[in-house]
């Protein structure tokens, strides 16, 4: 299995270099929209590779039961209300005006 890897690898690099070296040179219009479109693309391509690079070092933390909350201390999520905070509602309507 290393072998076709190492010799698909090795047939990619001098196909990628053939086509660098004997390629015919293109003439065509770039427009301006292209520009922008190029930094969208390098952009989410550069946040999809650091949220996968996020996922896997999560999962080998896991893994390897490295956890830096460990010697952390860490408050109790109950609220307690002072007494003067407390307050009833009362709702009162108002009279209603007879205009006879």
């Amino acid at each position: 299995m290393k072998k076709l890897f190492k010799h698909l690898a090795l047939c990619a690099a001098v196909a990628f270099c053939a086509m660098l070296f004997f390629g015919i040179d293109g003439s065509a219009y770039i427009d301006p929209s292209v520009g922008g479109a190029l930094i969208t693309a390098i952009s989410g391509l550069v946040i999809a590779v650091g949220a996968v690079i996020g996922i896997y070092f999560r999962r080998a933390k896991k893994k390897l039961k490295i956890d830096e909350n460990r010697n952390k201390e860490v408050e109790s999520d109950e609220i307690e209300a002072a007494p003067e905070a407390t307050a009833t509602v009362t709702t009162e309507t108002a009279p209603e005006e007879n205009n006879d």
